[in-house]
């Protein structure tokens, strides 16, 4: 399956939920801690197994994640670490981009989440501590969410409600919350160590799952949290990020500082039902497509990323 290689470390990569052959990558130079940074928009061949680069911004800061606009095929937003979100279209020529450049939060931004429901707003997580929520149309941030202890790392729209979401801290805490309520309506208590993402179940709208340093993944149900549905342990070290599957309600991806990328089934008993070891380096970034059953992508500080489907070995070519 092919691979794309990044001058610099990668830190996330994202389906586009219009084109399935295209991808954005987000890069840092030396690991995000000091240096520039690189979006890739990239395109699978379609007869060969082989990656082509659209077009590629670069940022005078490291970009620690991206995602795309629910509405426009062409844009998409990108997190820095100078605390700013970057706005790209595609379909403009390179001098016209960045469109926009909004810069509120006081430190690194380090997660972002398009509404996949109401399509006009996308969400920003950052390590000040704060969750921010925007609209393209609005220069300045329609609202902040501050509740969390530490670092913010992860936030994530719920795919059924459009006004509940939920955000991921280093104070070991999920929340939820409405957009129409002042403060967060649910505190999840999920783990001992730093959580570092989160995201909602695409099929069941009460189910989230929770990742931690402590190398372990929850599943919850946040109508009696309690006690987790399910607890995933089987990885190294700690787990940098999980997607639930779009196309199967079980089916929940992972992928960790032990350079691997898992494939759980939370609902079985042995729950492990896949891992690829094709990173040599930290692997901090996975998704799955939403348009192609079992399409799956990494990139990690290895400088690669790569596509592949879903039982095969993503170094084959």
């Amino acid at each position: 399956m092919p691979v794309f290689k990044t001058p610099f470390n990668g830190y996330s990569v994202r389906f586009s939920p219009f084109y399935e052959s295209r991808l954005a990558v987000a890069t840092a130079q030396n690991f995000g801690i000091l240096g520039n940074g690189r979006v890739h928009v990239i395109d699978l061949s379609p007869n060969a197994p082989v990656i082509n680069e659209l077009i590629a911004y670069d940022t005078a800061d490291g970009v620690y994640d991206v995602a795309w606009s629910e509405s426009h095929d062409s844009v998409l937003v990108a997190a820095v670490a100078d605390g700013s979100i970057k706005v790209y279209d595609t379909a403009l020529p390179p001098h016209s981009n960045p469109l926009r450049s909004l810069k509120e939060h006081a430190r690194e931004v380090h997660g972002l989440d398009y509404n996949p429901t109401r399509r006009d707003s996308f969400l920003s997580a950052s390590w000040d501590d704060s969750v921010k929520l925007w609209t393209l149309d609005r220069p300045a941030s329609l609202r902040t969410f501050r509740e969390h202890a530490y670092c913010v790392y992860s936030v994530a729209w719920n795919p059924k409600h459009a006004d509940v979401f939920a955000s991921a801290s280093g104070d070991c805490t999920v929340r939820i919350w409405d957009v129409r309520e002042p403060g967060s309506t649910m505190i999840i208590p999920g783990h001992e160590q730093e959580i570092l993402s989160c995201d909602w179940n695409k099929y069941d709208e009460c189910l989230i799952a929770s990742a931690s340093v402590d190398k372990s993944i929850k599943i919850w149900d946040v109508r009696n949290y309690r006690v987790p549905v399910s607890v995933l342990n089987g990885h190294g070290y700690a787990v940098r990020k999980i997607k639930f599957s779009p196309h199967r309600r079980n089916l929940i991806v992972s992928c960790s500082y032990d350079m691997t990328v898992c494939l759980w089934d939370f609902m079985i008993e042995d729950a492990l039902v896949g891992r690829y070891d094709h990173h040599t380096e930290f692997a901090v970034g996975v998704d799955l497509s939403v348009l192609v059953d079992g399409l799956m992508a990494s990139t990690g500080w290895d400088e690669l990323v790569y596509v592949w489907q879903q039982g095969m070995d993503p170094r084959a070519a």
